[in-house]
């Protein structure tokens, strides 16, 4: 037997999901992802949404710590007694 079928048996088999709702989850992904949005007609592979979402979400990562640079470095060019000072501590927390 293979592993992943023991694994499944040891786990009790209630959260495996159908591929209907896996076809589910792929769609709203593909929703998610303006990259693959404009693509809704075409069909598009699963690993494919799934490659396009890790891409995604790690150029999103990339564009938070650029702001987040940003912001200290305005924080740190602004005076600290400032309210402009205090609007940027909030948004870096």
């Amino acid at each position: 037997m293979s592993s992943r079928r023991s694994r499944s048996r040891q786990s009790g088999g209630s959260s495996r999901i159908t591929e209907d709702q896996m076809a589910d989850l792929v769609s709203k992904l593909q929703q998610l992802v303006p990259e693959l949005r404009s693509r809704r007609s075409d069909k598009v592979s699963a690993s494919k949404v799934l490659q396009e979402t890790c891409n995604y979400i790690r150029n999103l990562h990339r564009e938070v710590d650029d702001l987040s640079d940003r912001l200290s470095e305005l924080l740190a060019s602004t005076d600290t007694d400032s309210a402009q000072a205090a609007i940027i501590r909030s948004l870096l927390m």
